[in-house]
């Protein structure tokens, strides 16, 4: 059985990143995390991203590091690491939610400053509140 790995991190659009990158961003990611057996969620408000993405340990660190040489964006921050018994997704390789409520953009800045089993907690509860695309 392969171990799971679940990784949740927050960063910043980089200041000379259209928005409209984003969709292209998800569309590769779709494609590769497909082959390495990686499921997640990416949320976008416009300037921040937070991504919560799972699968096979080796597969998700080699994600975590290309993510972390990405200059698409800025000031990255792994604000969740551990092991996982089982997956969270099921549906998508990776799902897409950009929020556009005061609330939900409210709760992604809140995150960005949280640490650990409490910046899951909070992004995980978010979830069922988000129109996700996958």
């Amino acid at each position: 059985m392969t171990e799971l790995h679940e990784i949740l991190y927050c960063s910043l659009l980089a200041p000379d990143q259209p928005t409209e990158i984003v969709g292209q961003i998800v569309s590769q990611a779709r494609a590769r995390n497909a082959t390495e057996g990686i499921t997640g969620l990416l949320v976008f408000d416009g300037m921040r991203f937070c991504q919560h993405f799972e699968g096979p340990r080796k597969q998700v660190l080699g994600l975590l590091n290309r993510l972390e040489a990405d200059p698409r964006h800025t000031e990255m921050r792994v604000v969740y690491e551990g092991e996982l018994l089982e997956r969270r997704y099921q549906r998508f390789e990776m799902g897409l939610a950009q929020t556009e409520d005061d609330a939900e953009r409210e709760d992604i800045a809140i995150l960005q400053q949280l640490d650990g089993a409490e910046a899951l907690e909070r992004f995980l509860a978010l979830r069922p509140r988000l129109d996700i695309a996958g």
